[in-house]
Formats: C-alpha cells, sequence, structure tokens
C-alpha cells in the first residue's frame, strides 16, 4: 500500500480536548480512504497549558498526565485518551508520527543567576557589549510530575541561549555562558549568522546529560507511549550532527523502521540537499519549494507555466527523501509562514502529489475536514478565515491505492495544460491525469494496445464525457478550466 501522510490538526484546532477522541472515532474510516499514517501535534505539555498548541514545550513527559500549567488535559486531551487514539489508529492499521519539539523549552519553574552575551539581532555570530550577570528563566523542575517517568531537571547548564532577563531586565538574543562550547551550535542554518536560537531557552545538545536525557524521551515516546515516527519540529535550529546521532540511536536501539521527516523550512533545493548531507541522509524533509510552486501558480492562474511546477522541488531532486505537502498549520493564512494555496488550485495540488511517482504525500486537516477561524494579521486587523474542505481529496486518496502504479510518462509540453500517465502493472491499474490553469483543454495520450478500444471516465466526476481509445490504445483526454480530471477504465472501477 502506498504511503500517505496526514497532518491530523492545524494551528486553530479549538480547546476543550477533543482532537484525540476525534482521531478515535476517525481511525478506521481514514484507513479505509487510503491514508497510511497521522501525524499527531505535540502531545507534550506546553508553556500555555491546555490552550498551548504545543510548540512552546514545558515538559516533555507530560502528555496531559499531571497538574501542570494550571491543568491535567492538553489542549488535545489527556493522556488516557492519547493512547486509546494511538490504539485505535494502529488498530485500523495507521502509523502514528509524533510531533518531536526539542529546540527550545518554555515556561521555566524557577529563575537562576547566569552569565550572558547579548549578540546583534542582525548577526548572531557578533556580540554586543560586555557579558553580564543576570537572572533567565531556566529551571524546569516538574513539580507537578514529582519524577515519574524522568527525574531529569533541566537548569541553566542545558540551555544555550534565552531572549529575556531580569535583575537587570532585558530583552533581545542572549548567549548564556556555560561550560558546554563557546557560542552557538554549529552544523546549524546560517540565517542570521547562526540560527542555533529560535525561541524560550534553547535547548543546549553539546551538554551531554541533555543529550542523554533526550535520546531517553526518544526510547519511551517509543517503546512506553507508542510511536512509529517523528515530525522533527525547528531542524534548521538543531544542530544536524544532534539530529543524525538521535534517529540513528533510536533505530539501533528500539525502532528499526522509525520513520522520520524534519521541518527544515527553507525553499532553497542547495540548502535543502546541504542538510540531507550533513544527517547521511538518515530521514525525508518537507518538500518546502514544491509548496512555494502551488502558492504562486494558484494566485497567477493562467500567468504561470505549468510545466514548471517542479522546477527547484526536492521532489524533483532527490524524491526518496521528499515529503510533500501543499498546506500545513505554518503555511495556513494568518500564521508567520502563511503561503495558502488558493482553494480553486488544491485539487490540482494535490492530484500531483498522490498520483505521480516519487515523494510521500501529506494531507492537511482542513482540507480534508475544513476549518474555520478568527486571528489578527499583519495589518492589526482580526480577519475571519474559512478553509472549506476539498471535497475530491478523499476520491483523490483511494486513486492514490487503486490507480498511481507503473511507470511514468509526462504530459509536459503545454504552459496551461499538462498531464502524465500511470500506465498500470500486470496487478494494478494506472490511469491519466490532466490539469489545466487556464481554459478547457485536453490532452492525447498513447497508452499501448493493451489499451486498444478502451472506455476511460473520470473518477473524480470533474468531466461528465467519456474517451475511448483507438485501436492503438490513443485516446484524446479532456480536463476543464482551472480543473483536474483523473481518467481510469470504466471496468477498474
Amino acid at each position: 500500500m502506498a504511503r500517505t501522510l496526514l497532518q491530523f490538526f492545524h494551528w486553530y484546532y479549538p480547546e476543550g480536548g477533543h482532537l484525540w477522541r476525534e482521531l478515535t472515532e476517525r481511525a478506521e474510516a481514514l484507513a479505509q480512504m487510503g491514508v497510511t499514517d497521522v501525524w499527531l501535534p505535540p502531545a507534550a505539555k506546553g508553556a500555555g497549558g491546555a490552550a498551548s498548541v504545543g510548540y512552546d514545550t514545558y515538559d516533555l513527559f507530560d502528555l496531559g498526565e499531571f497538574d501542570q500549567k494550571g491543568s491535567v488535559p492538553t489542549r488535545y486531551g489527556t493522556r488516557e485518551q492519547l493512547q486509546q487514539a494511538i490504539t485505535a489508529a494502529r488498530n485500523a492499521g495507521l502509523g502514528v508520527i509524533h510531533d518531536a519539539v526539542l529546540n527550545h523549552k518554555m515556561g521555566a519553574d524557577k529563575t537562576e543567576r547566569v552569565t550572558v552575551q547579548r549578540v546583534h539581532d542582525d548577526n548572531r555570530n557578533e556580540t554586543d557589549g560586555e557579558p553580564f550577570e543576570a537572572h533567565a528563566y531556566t529551571r524546569f523542575t516538574f513539580p507537578g510530575r514529582s519524577g515519574a517517568h524522568s527525574q531529569f531537571e533541566w537548569t541553566a547548564s542545558c540551555f544555550s541561549g534565552v531572549d529575556y532577563v531580569e535583575n537587570p531586565e532585558a530583552t533581545g538574543v542572549f548567549s548564556i555562558l556555560n561550560e558546554h562550547g563557546e557560542g552557538w551550535n554549529e552544523e546549524v542554518d546560517e540565517e542570521l549568522g547562526n540560527f542555533d536560537y529560535l525561541m524560550g531557552a534553547d535547548v543546549e545538545f553539546r551538554n551531554p546529560a541533555v543529550y542523554e536525557e533526550v535520546k531517553y524521551w526518544g526510547r519511551w515516546m517509543v517503546e512506553q507511549v507508542g510511536a512509529d515516527g517523528f515530525r522533527m519540529d525547528a531542524a534548521k535550529h538543531i544542530p544536524a550532527w544532534f539530529l543524525r546521532d538521535w534517529v540513528g540511536h533510536l533505530r539501533e536501539s528500539v525502532a528499526p523502521d522509525l520513520f522520520v521527516v524534519a521541518e527544515y523550512w527553507n525553499p532553497d533545493l542547495d540548502a535543502l540537499a546541504t542538510y540531507l548531507d550533513r544527517v547521511d541522509r538518515q530521514f525525508a524533509l518537507f518538500d518546502v519549494g514544491l509548496q512555494h510552486n502551488f502558492h504562486h501558480a494558484g494566485r497567477a492562474h493562467a500567468d504561470y507555466d505549468l510545466r514548471g511546477i517542479f522546477d527547484g522541488s526536492l521532489v524533483g531532486a532527490i524524491p526518496e527523501h521528499a515529503v510533500t505537502i501543499v498546506a500545513n498549520h505554518d503555511t495556513q493564512p494568518l500564521q508567520d509562514l502563511e503561503s495558502p494555496v488558493e482553494p480553486w488550485f488544491k485539487p490540482l495540488a494535490y492530484a500531483l502529489i498522490l498520483l505521480r511517482e516519487g515523494g510521500l504525500p501529506c494531507l492537511f486537516y482542513p482540507d480534508l475536514y475544513g476549518a474555520g477561524y478568527d486571528d489578527t494579521g499583519r495589518d492589526g486587523q482580526t480577519h475571519h478565515i474559512d478553509l472549506p474542505a476539498i471535497a475530491c481529496l478523499p476520491d483523490l486518496i483511494t486513486a492514490r491505492q487503486m490507480f498511481a502504479h507503473g511507470p511514468q510518462t509526462d504530459l509536459f509540453d503545454e504552459p496551461n495544460c499538462i498531464g502524465f500517465i500511470r500506465h498500470g502493472t500486470a496487478e494494478a491499474a494506472g490511469c491519466v491525469v490532466v490539469l489545466s490553469n487556464a481554459g478547457d483543454a485536453a490532452r492525447e495520450a498513447v497508452l499501448g494496445e493493451d489499451h486498444a478500444g478502451a472506455t476511460f471516465i473520470d473518477l473524480l466526476g470533474h468531466h461528465q464525457g467519456e474517451v475511448t481509445t483507438d485501436e492503438g490504445g490513443k485516446g484524446v483526454f479532456p480536463v476543464h478550466g482551472e480543473s483536474v480530471s483523473v481518467w481510469v477504465r470504466r471496468e477498474s472501477l
């Protein structure tokens, strides 16, 4: 079965502990549809308690089990409900991918006296002034957990930087001076000179005790909670050597087939290729360049040359390490990295990642179920956002399992109408996919004598006609304007 991921949340998923119960209820239907793995949001208690989306990690070992940060449950429910959801998913045959937020911690229990060095905003390799002593929020004792699951407590030596200190009070980016190496970690993104620091108390992976604790947490998640893989948050800010070793350790010790995809959010193909080499190509990356292409194509309509839709994409260059997406929680409207794909283009984009060879497609919760929310935009005004479900997405997911088989022939010689053939195999049917970003159009496709005189229909129902091939298996497959059609042999349904 072709692997198909689903990001089973979005940034504005409502509070109240509903998500784990929703997954329990939907798991079987997702598996029947053709989804093979679900990517869950950060399950750990965040500094914001029950309101936290999960990326403000407070306690990695509190999955909605202890009274901390004003709540026992997380935004998504209790640990018991999480375990029920994991059981339901696995019983349905779904793999469970957890979001691992290891770069930083927030919501410290106490301050400590530390020596810090302010760095320049635009070049963090350059210092600003002399080192000074101040109080920083770097002491994590987890009093509500009382040592359950792990007795490790975090102190200033576990962190490389902060963005706020007291006595004297100051904001900015401050490097913590400790015994684990001067300055920032290496093998991170080079934005701002060195992109080790992102937010909160930045974890110091050069500290051997931290290194071992985070490895222990990974084993605990696999063995005690249930994890078939991880999505690594903020990989640009974590030293590549650490993630390389961490993934290797888990595969060697507890999970040989562990799936890992890292969020190295950079549209530059060379940067992604360099990072993959740094981590010995042990895991996959999100195809940021392709997602940006989808964003631009939807906005440009007929002015976009579809022949270049895969230009600069990871799936076009290193497909075995590409996780392809149309949207995620960071790209959705009103988020910092917003690059939304226009609703009319989303069916085309999903057809391109679900039905072609190469890449591992990842779906987005609102595109399957819909979502609506309100938030403040960059203009300071409150906006209401509706993300309607894509009506044909379930059929495209099913089509991936039923018809996305065999060799591929591209029909990429027209700027506004492209297509491709999946020729099928002796055991599984193929399909012809045609897309247009302008008016009604058609593509000629030669399928071979095995398809002579065959009748094809559009699986998606976007085009109501039929196509019958000639004695050589050649047919002309139409598509409506700004639409996609997936043509399959009528008897294969």
